[in-house]
């Protein structure tokens, strides 16, 4: 069984949010995209979570957070995309900007450290130079025009996690996933 986070909606407003109030001003949505993935990459490998609990592909510009690149495109995912949209703005061409602040209550003290941590590295640079660094990452599978999938264990396994640490993630996964269901099913 493959581990699956479920997505955060909330914990992407609110990341996407931080790195947009670095930012100070609308953001190319290929930086935003590039950044929150780095930053679950990051997560997965500090604090065995990811932020978001997002979908990972590999695109023709690097991985991505798949749900999150859908819901700055205004394609519905699950029902995230009016809170989406209640905070981040419809791509303009191909900028995204904060319409108001969500706030963090959300996210641990941890996770804002690594988004922080992500744009003062990241976020200064033109979103193509930090595509090309993607590419770089053992995770991504070649230039093309679709999408693969990119599955957290072999995020984990690429940043060095053993087999039994992931299967103590998956472990914790399933467990999340049952409590979810029952508390909100």
């Amino acid at each position: 069984m493959t581990i699956q986070f479920r997505f955060h909606p909330e914990k992407a407003v609110e990341a996407a949010a931080i790195l947009l109030k670095l930012h100070g001003k609308p953001i190319k949505y290929l930086a935003l995209l590039k950044m929150l993935y780095i930053a679950d990459r990051i997560a997965l490998q500090r604090i065995e979570q990811p932020i978001t609990g997002d979908h990972y592909v590999s695109m023709k510009y690097g991985p991505v957070l798949s749900g999150v690149y859908d819901l700055i495109k205004g394609q519905p995912v699950d029902d995230a995309l009016p809170l989406w949209s209640e905070y981040i703005s419809p791509r303009n061409t191909n900028f995204v900007e904060l319409i108001k602040d969500p706030g963090d209550d959300e996210m641990c003290e941890e996770e804002e450290e690594i988004l922080q941590e992500v744009y003062q590295t990241f976020g200064h640079l033109d979103p193509f130079h930090v595509a090309e660094w993607t590419h770089d990452l053992p995770e991504w599978k070649g230039s093309h025009n679709y999408s693969i999938p990119i599955s957290v264990e072999e995020i984990l396994r690429k940043v060095g996690k053993s087999e039994e640490e992931i299967e103590e993630i998956r472990q914790i996964a399933v467990r999340e996933a049952y409590l979810d269901e029952v508390l909100n099913g």
